[in-house]
């Protein structure tokens, strides 16, 4: 009998597919791409139309004999790599590795989702490779390549103090996208650095209705200033506000105001549940509920969409295709949704219909679908016990997530009260007018499956009942609260709110978003400091030598536009060629320019990190002692120590750098 080749990616999908296809298929991993432009040189014929010098990826020789191997004698070959621009690219890279014979049935398939269904579904429906995609990666390769290898070497030579930033993603590198998400970080930083704060102040009132015989006492509620007179309050000192609470209180005398409800008004607002996830959106979730940088929530996503032994029921894939843009679901998966809100929830919770939502994001790949569970009556609690920690986190997540987006609105009675001050009797109002709000949840909805998790130092929009309150009744007074507060600079971003950024400007695309804010933080250019995003000395010195000489290469809107661009290459309306000639002719140029002109510049080392006893063989516990003097191999404090074979002195950034200045009765170097 014969058979079908069907080559995909990684190791982890082919077995899945193998338990899915049967006897019939022969699944193989290519373990990633095949091929890619060699490392040590640029790579790209700049005189030949900027032709891409393809070689064997490293220790990808024996890959492409085992994939040779298996076409030989094949009676239909199926690519089924990843559903977008890079899987297309890794499907044509292997299909050009092959050397078919002339007539081979060669097919590209896309499994969205690697269920059984799914991937019977896309077998049915095999299809041509799309060459304007792989033509949109290769450019998108072409074009990282050219500021990698034309811009990088620069920092090199021009930046100096590099090595104690130096983390497992090496030396200096400039990037055409990465050095934009720096620069983000960077600007942002300034701001909180230019920032001046302003003093304002509020004034509350804690009011009372008046008690009633018989009736339980009444509850206190605060209501603030809201105007004086038609204009809104503008107090910027204790003064401004103390002398409201002279007129309203003269010497302290609470009763001395007439305080009543001129209007109470009630209204009946809903709720939406969050979209389901797309890249970004799960990224960010998980990097505020679960404390998972973009990288791991890749990972184990990534885990989740191959397959999972489920026991009894086989491998299969949890979630559908993880790197999507698109909002959009499928109906089975909405109708099979309804069912399990239903029977967990009741009908209550079931909105009329299936909500539909509108992708926000321009250029959205809309065949594909959102993040959602595959199944989604494969609850968290029946797949946990085939899944680690981690795992089970991130794919309750995505059920929650997606579950809620499926139910109905979460509603709330929303009462606005407006209260006015008067002298002696109501027809001798005071300029003050002071607004309550109150806000009760009156059916939960979406929200008893899932709310949103916000970054640190988000406010919620959640607010306390008022009491029931009638136009006319009096109202006494409490107390009066005058607040300081000052202005906030911008916050400094967290993983999450530059992905959010990153994605709102049109910068980067779902598959690369991770890979960003990894790298700036890899390169040494960005610290996380507890959950917030610092640029190091180093980040400042490279984003102001590659923005100063590069202005037009790294602006936010040129690189989003280039985003654009190809997405149009990808969709056939734009050629390569001619993108690259334009790209090529800005960045010729400003090569030259920052070639003469850039210059040296000598970057702050960072103080030496904390070690652990038993490290470096130095005792913990024996102090360091100043001695005055600087490290003459970076600038470092030298500190005095007692070592194994008794006191020396050496450079307190070791290990970063091992310095040890030498002594006549010391031989050690």
């Amino acid at each position: 009998m014969s058979r079908s080749l069907v080559i995909v990616e990684s190791p982890a999908k082919a077995r899945t597919l193998t338990g899915i296809l049967g006897p019939g298929y022969q699944v193989v991993a290519s373990l990633g791409h095949v091929r890619d432009l060699p490392a040590k040189d640029l790579g790209v014929d700049l005189d030949a139309r900027f032709s891409p010098h393809y070689v064997t990826a490293p220790g990808k020789q024996k890959t492409i004999q085992r994939l040779r191997q298996a076409a030989q004698g094949a009676a239909t070959i199926y690519l089924a790599t990843d559903p977008d621009r890079e899987g297309e690219a890794i499907a044509w890279h292997v299909l050009q590795v092959l050397k078919l014979p002339k007539g081979t049935p060669v097919h590209r398939v896309a499994f969205h989702a690697i269920t059984p269904a799914a991937v019977q579904a896309a077998m049915d429906q095999p299809g041509p490779l799309d060459e304007h995609l792989v033509e949109a990666q290769q450019t998108r390769r072409i074009l990282d390549r050219l500021v990698g290898y034309k811009v990088s070497p620069l920092l090199w030579r021009r930046v100096r103090g590099v090595g104690a930033y130096k983390r497992r993603g090496g030396g200096l590198s400039a990037g055409r996208v990465q050095t934009v998400a720096l620069r983000l970080v960077v600007d942002r930083e300034r701001e909180i650095e230019a920032f001046v704060p302003e003093e304002y102040w509020t004034l509350e009132a804690c009011l009372v209705q008046q008690a009633e015989e018989g009736r339980p006492a009444p509850t206190p509620f605060l209501a603030q200033l809201w105007r004086i007179g038609k204009d809104k309050p503008d107090l910027k000192t204790q003064a401004d506000v103390q002398r409201i609470v002279d007129d309203l209180a003269p010497g302290g005398d609470l009763k001395a105001t007439l305080w009543w409800v001129e209007s109470s008004e009630t209204l009946r607002k809903n709720r939406r549940p969050d979209p389901p996830f797309t890249t970004s959106t799960m990224q960010q979730a998980a990097a505020r509920s679960l404390r998972f940088p973009p990288g791991l929530t890749m990972k184990l996503a990534q885990q989740l969409y191959e397959g999972i032994a489920l026991g009894e029921a086989g491998t299969v894939g949890l979630i559908t295709y993880m790197r999507t843009d698109s909002t959009a679901v499928a109906p089975e998966a909405q109708a099979a949704t309804r069912e399990v809100i239903e029977r967990f929830w009741g009908a209550n919770y079931l909105p009329a219909r299936s909500p539909v939502y509108h992708t926000k994001v321009k250029s959205a790949q809309e065949a594909h679908e959102a993040i959602r569970p595959t199944d989604p009556q494969r609850t968290p609690k029946a797949v946990r016990p085939f899944l680690d920690d981690k795992l089970a986190a991130l794919y309750e997540l995505i059920w929650r997530r997606f579950i809620a987006s499926q139910m109905a609105d979460a509603l709330y009675d929303v009462t606005t009260a407006l209260i006015p001050t008067a002298r002696n009797e109501r027809a001798n109002r005071l300029p003050y007018l002071f607004r309550a709000v109150g806000r009760l949840l009156v059916f939960d909805g979406f929200l008893k499956v899932y709310e949103e998790g916000r970054d640190p130092g988000e406010e919620s929009e959640e607010g306390g009942p008022l009491p029931p309150l009638h136009p006319g009744e009096p109202l006494d007074l409490l107390e009066l609260i005058p607040k300081q507060h000052w202005t906030q600079p911008p916050p400094r971003y967290t993983e999450a709110s530059l992905i959010k950024e990153l994605e709102k400007r049109g910068i980067g695309r779902p598959s690369t978003f991770a890979g960003m804010v990894d790298l700036i933080q890899d390169r040494g250019y960005v610290a996380k400091e507890q959950r917030f995003l610092k640029p190091t000395p180093l980040g400042f010195a490279v984003c102001d030598l590659l923005v100063g000489f590069f202005p037009d290469l790294f602006d936010y809107g040129f690189t989003a536009q280039m985003e654009d661009t190809l997405d149009e290459i990808a969709g056939g309306r734009a050629g390569r060629l001619a993108t690259l000639e334009a790209f090529w002719a800005g960045l010729e140029p400003a090569l030259q320019k920052a070639g003469a002109e850039m210059p040296k510049v000598q970057v702050e080392t960072p103080p030496a990190p904390a070690r652990r006893a038993g490290k470096t063989g130095r005792a913990k516990g024996k102090a360091a002692t100043p001695t005055g003097k600087t490290c003459p191999q970076c600038g470092g404090a030298l500190v005095q120590r007692k070592g194994k074979y008794g006191p020396f002195v050496g450079c307190s950034h070791y290990p970063t750098c091992r310095y040890i200045e030498k002594t006549t009765n010391q031989s050690r170097s």
